[in-house]
């Protein structure tokens, strides 16, 4: 959860109006799956908006956010608001990047890297091969994105709502001590789900399976439509120096991110061709 918080700050950032003020930006943040609870998110980013105004110079209450953790509601404010700025899931941005013009403007960097895999686990020595999970239990959060897992993190080899008896899961901590007790056959984790996985103390050892190729994070996606280039360069700039500013640093510090850095347009093609050709 606190990786979310820093990763929401850097959609909260768009260029100032002079009636900012009284008509704040709305920015819509959508993270599909997990616990988040919606109430504390959107306090949080409350908070956090202030520290954005001050590190980017923008008049205070300049900025207002809603955050939602479920797919289909991030579908409906985003064709709602018509936001200027907004983070996504990469597997949201893939759906409606043609429909609301979007493009990544910035990506959050973390232990080094601007992208992450997935991993299916399973108990220690019963399955050997992702085939051998056809028709078997398979949990996890990111399964609220089932199209992505597919699509994406899958490559399109499995049509997974057919090939895997789904178990979506709010926790991943309560997905994986099901699987230690045999409820679930697997459970997949993104990054920091995995990265977790050491802390936990369960009785039956783990191992993985599968692991995913390397997928880049998403950050923040701006709609070309509403916004001019020179107002997409600024936001860019602005998130930039966010971990470097003093306030803005022991954040960056706490949540887990090292940096912002600019997008490279490139390194979504490939996502942007699996998705197209996927099951």
């Amino acid at each position: 959860m606190l990786k979310i918080y820093l990763i929401i700050i850097a959609s909260l950032l768009t260029p100032y109006s002079a009636n900012a003020a009284l008509d704040p930006e709305m920015i819509v943040v959508c993270y599909p799956g997990g616990s988040v609870n919606v109430k504390d998110a959107n306090g949080a980013m409350s908070s956090m908006l202030r520290v954005v105004e001050r590190v980017g110079q923008w008049q205070e209450n300049s900025f207002n956010s809603l955050f939602t953790n479920k797919s289909d509601e991030c579908r409906k404010q985003l064709a709602e608001k018509n936001p200027k700025f907004a983070i996504t899931s990469l597997g949201l941005y893939l759906e409606l990047r043609t429909q609301h013009n979007l493009v990544p403007v910035v990506q959050p960097k973390i232990k080094g890297s601007a992208s992450e895999r997935y991993r299916v686990m399973v108990q220690k020595d019963k399955y050997k091969s992702l085939d051998e999970l056809k028709g078997k239990t398979l949990g996890g959060t990111v399964l609220e994105e089932p199209t992505f897992i597919g699509k994406i993190v899958f490559a399109g080899k499995y049509d997974i709502a057919s090939f895997f008896d789904l178990k979506t899961s709010t926790q991943a901590i309560r997905a994986l001590r099901s699987l230690d007790k045999g409820e679930l056959d697997a459970v997949i984790l993104n990054e920091q789900q995995f990265s977790g996985l050491a802390s936990l103390h369960l009785d039956t050892p783990l191992e993985t399976i599968f692991t995913s190729d390397e997928i880049p994070l998403m950050g923040v996606v701006a709609n070309t439509a509403i916004t001019t280039a020179e107002e997409r360069a600024r936001f860019g700039k602005a998130l930039e120096g966010m971990c470097t500013d003093s306030e803005g640093k022991k954040l960056c510090e706490l949540f887990g991110v090292e940096s912002f850095v600019p997008v490279d347009a490139k390194v979504f093609e490939p996502m942007v061709k699996l998705w197209a050709e996927g099951k």
